[in-house]
């Protein structure tokens, strides 16, 4: 189980930093990717890491601004998101998979968690 957390209200031009932890199971045996979905549009991919962390794979609606990280002790995968924008509003979800390497496609994770809800305000 897979569960994203962090997310809030902040104004445009803030910095929320978003976590992703597994439970009952390790996440550093995966590659980890973040997505967004905004109301009414479809799910769009935000970042990704391969399970080393040596790859990183940013999309460029938020290259610049987001950086993703992982720390294997804290068993855990970050988004730190910067310069927030409006239309950066959207449900945050973290997703898991053995993919090699950091992917884009939803269809290289296996795993999905709740999502976080991140609204920026202008």
């Amino acid at each position: 189980q897979l569960q994203a957390s962090g997310g809030g209200l902040v104004q445009a031009g803030g910095s929320l930093r978003l976590s992703c932890a597994a439970s009952g199971r390790s996440i550093n045996i995966y590659a980890v990717a973040w997505f967004r979905q905004a109301s009414g549009n479809k799910r769009e991919f935000v970042a990704a890491i391969s399970r080393s962390g040596a790859n990183k794979y940013i999309a460029d609606s938020v290259k610049g601004r987001f950086t993703v990280s992982r720390d294997s002790a804290e068993n855990a995968v970050y988004l730190q998101m910067s310069s927030l924008k409006s239309e950066d509003t959207a449900v945050y979800t973290c997703a898991a998979g053995g993919v090699v390497g950091a992917a884009g496609y939803s269809t290289d994770y296996n795993y999905w968690g709740v999502g976080t809800l991140v609204t920026v305000s202008s």
